[in-house]
């Protein structure tokens, strides 16, 4: 129960809290781009299974490798990409959270 809470606390509750306190002119947009960073569990889809509840994301999905995690990363430099690095990198946090509770 903890790590189902903690996993999808960091995936929904996170963004939000991003977005109310950093982003207050244009909070809604950024929480549903922040929100939208789920989306790259879609490479789950070339997994057999798609879904096991005993296997760490990290470094076994595409875009969930050390290579895809540094691109995440390179994108917080520039203003323009900034906010869809920080919606990767929370996506990457929860999965990570969710991998150390196993």
């Amino acid at each position: 129960m903890l790590r189902f809470c903690v996993h999808y606390g960091i995936h929904f509750l996170l963004p939000i809290v991003i977005g109310l306190y950093f982003y207050k002119e244009h909070r809604l947009q950024i929480i549903l781009i922040l929100l939208a960073g789920i989306l790259i569990d879609l490479d789950h889809l070339l997994a057999n299974p798609i879904f096991d509840s005993n296997r760490c994301s990290i470094n076994f999905h595409l875009l969930h490798t050390y290579w895809a995690i540094s691109g995440y990363f390179l994108l917080l430099f520039f203003q323009k990409t900034r906010v869809f690095g920080i919606a990767f990198l929370i996506h990457i946090l929860a999965d990570t959270a969710d991998c150390y509770l196993m």
